[in-house]
């Protein structure tokens, strides 16, 4: 007699997953997350009432069709993020406000409630799909090439067309535009998250070495921009997101081609600055004072913080509403001023004022929460996946929050979106593989089968 295999019909490869239905639909819904994030910024921040629209009821109708996906599918499972905990808290901060007599404004605190929605909508999203190193190269590589052309765009558009967005539409209150944004800080906003994306890539060992060189000089025309804008809260949080990615970069190696790298960003970030707009880079540089396309000046914005203490002192543990500053303010202000102060100018006062030391508190554990997974995983960060994605998402995160002590990024819903999506990015478990790990996993998991059926 002769032996025959055992018949083994479908040996399980470890590391090797299926393509199904529900697969094929969480990439669907991710890939309609990212085009949202997109889409936003676009459409002049998501200040318009419209484009705000498109926002809130983009998330919903994405989150309900991976809701009837998974319910459909009988794999209803939920991932685990470590920000859950914090955004339930500050939500429901935010709908206890709702009760009369707690928000000086009702209206706009369930305004800014349906917002935060559409941000937990988003988030949770991403942390239930993006799961796949090929989802994460794909969206890497869109973000890199949107930052780009919007670098350009807002550049050729200041050249040729100052004070209009896409080149046809002047804002009714007046404003610096640049890009597609009524207020050149909140473009230095955008780029601040974005450019993370290509820059760490430059400098991993996932780049080859004509990527490399790309990757740098896109990172470095986009850096450049910021200076160009005329953002100087920009442009400190730009040199600060440098230094701190310099650490990074030398902490682990400190290899000549690095370092040349390196200076070559720097150098093409420097000549893009000096091409394009180096007399007012440097009008801007050299004084503090107020600029005629400018908001408020130092000294106002100074005293705003002064009179927010004020407020906090009146309502120091709820707040006065999230919100609703705009409204609350102007019985606080102690100067007289023609323009409109309708954001504090420092998000993290804002918060302050708007939800107490309660929502300050629970801000403080949303942003630990959220970078600390981030920082044990940035270790050897050149040669993993994961600790490059952590390294991105850290530069951006710090980027905007040194920005949002001198302007307010955050009370914009495209550059807030894109905020919390990379607190969700920094927050997640490792589970991105490189390639060539994957291959080697298959290889074994494919010898150890054959095995079996021999």
């Amino acid at each position: 007699m002769t032996a025959s295999p055992l018949p083994l019909a479908d040996v399980p490869i470890p590391g090797v997953q299926p393509r199904t239905k529900r697969a094929t639909h969480d990439t669907r819904v991710l890939y309609g997350v990212i085009g949202l994030l997109m889409f936003t910024p676009l459409a002049f921040g998501g200040r318009a009432p419209w484009s705000l629209y498109i926002l809130q009821a983009g998330s919903a109708v994405l989150l309900a069709a991976w809701t009837i996906a998974h319910i459909r599918s009988n794999e209803f499972t939920i991932r685990r993020s470590p920000l859950f905990w914090p955004a339930l808290a500050f939500a429901g901060l935010i709908s206890l406000q709702l009760i009369p007599g707690i928000s000086a404004y009702w209206h706009a605190t369930y305004s800014q409630l349906l917002q935060f929605v559409a941000y937990g909508c988003i988030c949770f999203l991403i942390s239930q799909t993006l799961t796949h190193t090929r989802h994460l190269r794909i969206i890497a590589k869109a973000l890199a090439i949107f930052g780009s052309a919007v670098a350009l765009f807002a550049m050729l558009q200041s050249l040729s067309s100052p004070g209009r967005i896409y080149w046809w539409r002047a804002p009714f209150d007046g404003g610096w535009t640049y890009g597609p944004y009524v207020n050149h800080n909140h473009y230095a906003g955008l780029m601040e998250m974005l450019i993370p994306v290509p820059l760490v890539f430059a400098f991993s060992q996932f780049a080859r070495r004509r990527e490399r060189w790309i990757a740098a000089s896109i990172a470095a025309f986009m850096g450049a921009t910021i200076f160009v804008s005329g953002s100087r809260g920009g442009m400190l949080a730009f040199a600060a997101q440098i230094a701190l990615f310099a650490l990074f970069i030398f902490r682990e190696h400190r290899k000549q081609s690095v370092a040349v790298l390196f200076t070559a960003f720097v150098l093409i970030t420097v000549g893009v600055v000096a091409w394009t707009g180096a007399h007012e880079v440097g009008s801007r540089l050299a004084t503090l004072s107020s600029d005629p396309r400018a908001e408020l000046s130092t000294d106002i914005r100074l005293q705003i913080d002064r009179d927010i203490l004020t407020m906090v002192r009146q309502r120091p543990l709820l707040g006065w509403g999230q919100g609703t500053f705009a409204d609350v303010y102007p019985r606080f202000r102690s100067f007289y001023t023609d323009s409109a102060v309708n954001a504090a100018h420092n998000d993290l006062l804002q918060v302050l004022a708007e939800t107490g030391f309660i929502g300050f508190a629970i801000m403080i554990w949303f942003l630990i929460r959220a970078l600390r997974p981030a920082w044990r995983k940035s270790q050897k960060w050149q040669s993993s996946i994961n600790g490059a994605v952590s390294v991105a998402a850290i530069l951006g995160i710090s980027g905007i929050l040194v920005h949002s002590l001198f302007d307010f990024n955050m009370q914009i819903p495209a550059n807030a979106a894109l905020f919390y999506s990379l607190c969700t990015v920094a927050a997640m478990e490792p589970r991105f593989t490189a390639r060539r790990h994957r291959k080697h996993e298959f290889e074994i998991s494919a010898d150890s089968a054959q095995t079996l059926t021999a």
